[in-house]
């Protein structure tokens, strides 16, 4: 499932269930199984950050362990 990159969001911020609606229609899918996905990559996430592992963000950057996680934002050429 492709979660995409480029959600617009105009208030600034997107609850989950903003973000499974999303992503069940840029992917044709139910919004039920799109929280499922959305669930389980939060939950891969969250036990890498716990583990002391970075967790990847392909696209968007990486969320470093530590302290406090930390996102460092990838290199985007297009900026």
């Amino acid at each position: 499932m492709n979660v995409g990159t480029r959600l617009v969001v105009a208030s600034g911020q997107m609850k989950k269930s903003d973000l499974a609606n999303e992503i069940a229609k840029r992917n044709g899918v139910e919004t039920g199984d799109a929280a499922d996905s959305l669930d389980a990559a939060v939950t891969q996430v969250i036990r890498a950050l716990k583990a002391g592992r970075p967790a990847r963000l392909p696209g968007l950057g990486t969320i470093l362990p530590g302290k406090r996680w930390t996102f460092r934002r990838e290199p985007n050429e297009h900026r």
